[in-house]
């Protein structure tokens, strides 16, 4: 039996490399991992000796003959094909261990110039890995280090024999079209965003790294299956989670389960709203989302009291929502929360009391999301770029609304002005205005919001409804700041906010009646801004 390893990762090839040779496999590689290998004293034959054809072409042509592709395709059961091999002097390839050059890493680096990218194309590699893959009966085709163990363990439950079975054979080949065809979507990805109205004038050896278009001329999704769920939205529909292929720290799809049933297609969904929401506030903030709307958002100065303010706003929705906290959860924040019905409780960590608190309810699904490396500065990080939205036959792909909003952006167009307080209480509605279904209406006071008015096809109306929820709540409305996700085109949705007993209002402004708005807001004495920013969320 032969093995042909040539990676661009070593990690974990020699000890590979060992179990092969320990089973009798004789060993065949390329430029440095046969170095690697030879220097650690194990037996090797370079495929340059073995093919008769020396590397050329600073590299890019080593592994492109017939001898190692024949070697890999030969099918051992038809006659045929063995004969051909021998007619030729071609011996066997059993197993195949590929690692491609880093062409994901080499374009993620800042100022990867074209050239770069292009020299990052693997030829030979995935060529020898749809080789193998095609035939997987009677080849074992290893793509990433972190298959080399399971590998290991099933030579050594073997023995001498040095069988791999056809289960893990199969499993190997599709994990190997998965790689190759990950691999591809990201080269061409890459260069259908190199906008190309310079290419044909660049020097030969340019230097300079190409602009590349955000939309790119053709898009190529790369998730990888996380898990199958029990239903879709409803319970007629199929469904299953999927992460991107680099999913970035601090995400949902990164969560740890720690206790609780089966995650469902709701739970997710809704679970990515509440976390996409707390992880905005840079001080202890709970979020309390039911059916993809945030019912209740707080600040406080720790876990406890951010949920207690926050489940004030709404009681009636909260009952079975899902509660995010960017804040480690303790015993008394957990006896606090699981006096109610929770669906799913996030949090970046939980003290051992905490959890021994929610043993008894064994049906709390809990997710831990532990903090990036830098800390929450960092969740930003974590934020999608681009958003995408399923249509008949094709996709919509946005810019993320990863806007920030500060201070000195906001513009004071009436004359009372709003107060210190009043403004930082104006950024907190905004933020959660953001998360909130359109037409959207928040009420807020000292860092928690009063009332929430989301999804209604009239501004009046999320405005009614929202003042209609801080009533049931017996909540009072008096100088609460509201915000709006996007202009008031009459004065009628600034008086339902201000009969309601808003002081403060902050709106995008861009309406063709702004001045009669900000005329209505002068008659009824409240402050009023722009942000000059809209947020829609459909």
């Amino acid at each position: 039996m032969n093995a042909l390893l040539s990676v661009s990762d070593k990690t974990g090839i020699l000890e590979l490399a060992q179990a092969l040779h320990a089973r009798g496999i004789q060993l065949l590689s390329t430029g440095g991992t046969a170095k690697l290998l030879s220097d650690a004293g194990l037996p090797v034959t370079e495929v340059a000796a073995m093919t008769g054809f020396p590397e050329m072409l600073d590299g890019r042509v080593k592994t492109l003959h017939p001898r190692v592709h024949g070697g890999l395709l030969a099918r051992r059961d038809v006659p045929e094909h063995m004969q051909a091999l021998a007619a030729h002097k071609i011996d066997t390839i059993d197993v195949l261990v590929v690692n491609l050059y880093p062409f994901e890493a080499t374009v993620a680096k800042p100022g990867c110039t074209l050239e770069d990218a292009i020299e990052n194309i693997d030829i030979g590699g995935p060529a020898m890995v749809r080789s193998a893959a095609k035939n997987w009966k009677d080849v074992a085709v290893l793509t990433d280090p972190a298959q080399y163990p399971g590998v290991i363990a099933e030579l050594n439950a073997a023995g001498q024999t040095g069988q791999i079975s056809s289960k893990t054979k199969f499993s190997l080949a599709v994990a190997a079209f998965n790689r190759i065809s990950q691999y591809d979507a990201a080269i061409s990805d890459y260069l259908s965003a190199v906008r190309t109205p310079d290419i044909a004038d660049a020097a030969p050896a340019d230097q300079t790294a190409p602009a590349l278009d955000l939309f790119p001329g053709q898009s190529n999704g790369r998730f990888i299956k996380v898990q199958d769920l029990r239903y879709g939205e409803n319970a007629h529909q199929r469904a299953a989670l999927y992460r991107d292929l680099f999913p970035a720290p601090g995400s949902l799809v990164t969560a740890r389960q720690l206790q609780g049933k089966e995650l469902s297609y709701n739970n997710i969904a809704d679970a990515d709203a509440a976390w996409e929401c707390v992880k905005g506030f840079d001080t202890p903030a709970c979020v309390i989302v039911k059916h993809a709307n945030p019912c209740g958002v707080a600040l406080g100065a720790d876990a406890l009291q951010a949920y207690s303010k926050a489940f004030q706003t709404d009681p009636t929705s909260a009952f079975g929502g899902i509660i995010a906290l960017n804040t480690p959860l303790d015993e008394r924040g957990a006896l606090q929360i699981s006096k109610q019905f929770v669906e799913v409780l996030i949090a970046p960590a939980f003290t051992p009391e905490a959890l021994d608190v929610f043993k008894a309810k064994a049906n709390v699904r809990i997710l831990q999301i532990d903090l990036p490396k830098g800390g929450p500065t960092d969740w930003d990080q974590g934020r999608n770029a681009v958003d995408m939205k399923r249509i008949g036959s094709g996709i919509l792909l946005q810019t993320a609304d990863n806007h920030e909003l500060s201070l000195s952006d906001l513009k004071v167009v009436t004359t009372r002005k709003p107060t210190p307080e009043q403004l930082q209480d104006m950024l907190f509605a905004w933020k959660v205005g953001k998360f909130v279904k359109s037409n959207a209406i928040v009420f807020c006071k000292d860092g928690m919001t009063m009332g929430v008015g989301a999804g209604q096809m009239s501004r009046l109306d999320s405005a009614r409804i929202a003042s209609i929820k801080a009533q049931h709540a017996n909540l009072s409305l008096q100088d609460t700041v509201v915000a709006s996700d996007a202009f008031f085109p009459f004065r009628d949705g600034l008086d339902v906010v201000v009969d309601a007993g808003a002081s403060c209002v902050i709106q995008p402004g861009g309406s063709v009646r702004d001045d009669e708005v900000i005329a209505a807001a002068n008659e009824r004495g409240v402050a009023m801004v722009f942000s000059g920013v809209r947020h829609f969320r459909h």
